[in-house]
């Protein structure tokens, strides 16, 4: 999958793909009618944006999930820490707590992780 970020809006539409798929364009079509009061063009324009991403496929009208949004968002969590981070975890988590004190329940799922991590 090529470096694919969503706007506000294409993530709230790809959130109602995900939670509903696999689905037809014709309920697609309507969810969308409801949500965002787009016409059915709009909700195909966006679609198909989405499916050229990577995230969704088309066939014969029905819209199915190729990449999940936990996988998703996991790759542009990735993305942007190597970017903006030289890939260093511990300098992103520098950068994110310098401003805020984290919380002890915060402190203990970190501690968590890492300890699940180690045990690999």
């Amino acid at each position: 999958m090529k470096n694919y970020t969503l706007g506000a809006l294409e993530s709230r539409f790809a959130d109602i793909v995900w939670e509903n798929a696999p689905l037809t364009t014709a309920e697609l079509v309507k969810m969308s009618e409801k949500e965002f009061s787009w016409k059915r063009t709009t909700t195909y324009t966006v679609l198909k944006r989405l499916c050229n991403g990577g995230l969704f496929a088309l066939n014969n009208g029905e819209i199915t999930v190729v990449m999940s949004r936990d996988e998703f968002y996991s790759t542009q969590s990735e993305c942007y820490v190597k970017e903006n981070f030289g890939g260093s975890l511990p300098a992103f988590l520098s950068a994110f707590t310098s401003n805020r004190k984290l919380t002890s329940s915060e402190v203990e799922e970190i501690k968590k992780m890492i300890k699940t991590y180690e045990d690999k």
